[in-house]
């Protein structure tokens, strides 16, 4: 078995660690982690289809030759996980028109230190659709679990999940894993580990507030 078992890691090619190399440092403007977070959120996607199930398909070209091609099988939706999940939904639209977009808002509970669950919306039909689960940062795997175990509550099975982060921590892996064997995780990479208040390290730091305020 791997050792970060149905997890998909994109490739550590020379453009993609130069692209966290931007992003990590504490010193990139707003406008920069923006820009280069998109185009690593696009190769997430990217790879997020490509797992998607195709069938054949012939088309005939301009040339008047059939070419045998395949297709895509199902319909499909994303889900983020607010806030920081929403930058992701961009990156989704460009690479699939029209796309449904659900949602849901998981905070943590200051007195039990525990995800609660605040806000779902998802459309009608989700239940017949392959789900891109999309949220930056996998921590501790805590707010992924509750969201995971919603999109199971409204019909959708999980082998139809794929979860889509830019960084993972091992901790994270592993409790999403053992909840859900079945569900595919795509992350940009996997980072050493959480520190005493459970931040992925060395990470990038707040996800959310550099996309979005910084």
């Amino acid at each position: 078995m791997s050792e970060y078992p149905n997890t998909i890691i994109l490739p550590q090619t020379n453009q993609l660690v130069s692209l966290y190399s931007i992003i990590r440092d504490v010193n990139t403007r707003r406008g920069d982690f923006v820009f280069y977070s998109d185009r690593i959120i696009r190769l997430l996607v990217e790879e997020g289809l490509n797992q998607l199930p195709v069938e054949p398909h012939t088309v005939k070209t301009s040339t008047g030759i059939s070419y045998e091609g395949s297709r895509f099988v199902g319909k499909i939706c994303g889900v983020s996980i607010i806030r920081a999940g929403e930058s992701m939904e961009q990156g989704l639209r460009e690479c699939c028109r029209s796309v449904r977009i659900g949602k849901i808002l998981i905070q943590r509970d200051e007195e039990t230190a525990l995800p609660k669950l605040f806000y779902v919306k998802f459309p009608e039909d989700i239940a017949e659709r392959y789900v891109l689960l999309l949220d930056p940062m996998l921590a501790t795997g805590g707010s992924a679990i509750m969201a995971a175990q919603v999109l199971l509550d409204n019909g959708v099975k999980e082998e139809k999940i794929l979860f889509l982060n830019l960084l993972a921590s091992p901790e994270g892996i592993k409790a999403f894993y053992e909840k859900f064997p079945k569900i595919k995780i795509i992350t940009g990479g996997v980072d050493q580990g959480l520190d005493a208040n459970r931040y992925i390290v060395p990470g990038l730091g707040d996800f959310g507030d550099r996309y979005y305020c910084i």
